[in-house]
């Protein structure tokens, strides 16, 4: 069963969704999503060792979903919700330090905005497949008008997250 993310952000200014179906199970695909490293993904990779710090190529996403700047809000055994705040239109990284799934859900910092990222797999005709949601919400007017001049950018690089993260995890699940 998917995730509820309309407790975690209900009406998000972007959304963005990709899904990849496999011939493996449901638990299976999700073990190889876990093992998806971000050198593993040539252009999105870079993009995020750039643009978080402390990334590193050799870490998986599930780690890098759960280390600073990210939050884990909620799991279950084949997925995953982490969120973070802040301004993410920003040169220099400007998140905030959230200390618990509450602070995400409380965050009304002027001029920011909160991010989820929902992973998860679900059963399908024949297999499962890999689920990635991604929802940004503007705390204020401000953040608003920050986030539009940022969809383009968001536009150009999210399709990285099918093409590259989740359709190398149906591969490996499928070569097992």
């Amino acid at each position: 069963m998917p995730p509820d993310l309309d407790r975690w952000l209900r009406e998000p200014a972007v959304r963005t969704r990709h899904r990849r179906e496999s011939s493996a199970g449901v638990e299976e695909l999700w073990r190889a999503a876990a093992t998806v490293t971000l050198r593993d993904c040539r252009l999105l990779g870079r993009l995020v060792t750039v643009r978080l710090p402390g990334s590193r190529p050799e870490m998986t996403f599930e780690e890098l979903f759960r280390a600073p700047p990210f939050l884990p809000l909620a799991q279950g055994p084949t997925w995953a919700l982490s969120g973070l705040c802040g301004r993410i239109w920003t040169v220099r990284a400007e998140f905030a330090s959230l200390v618990d799934p509450q602070a995400f859900l409380d965050w009304e910092e002027p001029g920011t905005v909160r991010v989820l990222f929902a992973h998860w797999a679900e059963p399908v005709a024949h297999g499962a497949a890999l689920r990635s949601e991604v929802r940004i919400a503007p705390v204020d007017r401000r953040a608003a008008v920050y986030l539009r001049a940022l969809e383009p950018f968001i536009a150009a690089f999210q399709g990285l997250v099918g093409l590259e993260t989740l359709s190398l995890a149906v591969r490996r699940a499928e070569q097992r």
